[in-house]
């Protein structure tokens, strides 16, 4: 089975020694994949290199089969690699609504379709009665949703979700893990950056641990969990 996003031997420097040092990942489709280590770890860098925010100074990112090593973020959106952010991004003077659209229209979806699909989403995640409300004025719960509900519009080939329970409730939390494992159960790839490990350990089937930019330890996630070195980082 090809994987569906591919790091190989990702290399990327901030100035000065590497964040990202000759890392390793195979995500798989139809699959949630955890990426977890402490703050400083270089994970949301790694993401950077994933999606297009950042480009590599070394090694490959390849989306099935496809080399998309230099390709801007735009055309990866295209190609279905969506992503979340650890700082959320949102448009605050945009509705919620509008918010969701602009994803949906980055995939090349428009009118009356690009607008049912927000409103299935919306609904999906519990905003639809905030729909209409500018993103600016709301919770930074909400507005992790919000940008959940942006990225999911176009229905990805693969997701990247970067610390998506920061600020959200018990319950929110709990419907968050079910909408991600029921996109996983539909094909997709999902790559959790996550430091909630409960979290980590009821969605992930596997796991790569990062620490000083390198993989220190990967595999099922059980494993991983119960691996010593890993627990010594908490």
């Amino acid at each position: 089975m090809i994987a569906a996003l591919t790091a190989r031997q990702v290399v990327r420097r901030l100035g000065g020694p590497a964040v990202v040092d000759r890392v390793d990942l195979s995500v798989r489709p139809g699959q949630v994949t955890a990426l977890i280590g402490p703050n400083g770890a270089g994970k949301s860098v790694l993401l950077d290199c994933l999606s297009g925010i950042a480009r590599p100074d070394g090694g490959q990112v390849l989306l099935g089969d496809r080399d998309i090593t230099r390709a801007p973020c735009h055309r990866r959106s295209r190609l279905g690699l969506a992503r979340t952010f650890q700082q959320v991004a949102v448009f605050p003077d945009l509705t919620v609504a509008q918010n969701v659209l602009v994803g949906a229209e980055q995939h090349g979806a428009t009118g009356p379709a690009a607008q049912r699909q927000v409103a299935g989403l919306l609904r999906l995640l519990g905003l639809a009665g905030l729909a209409e409300y500018p993103a600016g004025g709301l919770p930074l719960g909400v507005l992790r949703l919000v940008e959940l509900a942006r990225a999911l519009v176009g229905g990805p080939r693969v997701l990247l979700v970067d610390e998506v329970s920061v600020g959200l409730d018990a319950g929110q939390v709990a419907w968050v893990a079910q909408v991600l494992a029921a996109v996983a159960r539909e094909g997709a790839g999902v790559l959790l950056v996550e430091h909630d490990l409960a979290l980590v350990g009821r969605l992930a089937a596997y796991a790569y641990v990062l620490d000083t930019g390198r993989v220190l330890v990967h595999g099922p996630i059980d494993q991983v969990l119960a691996d010593p070195r890993v627990r010594s980082l908490w």
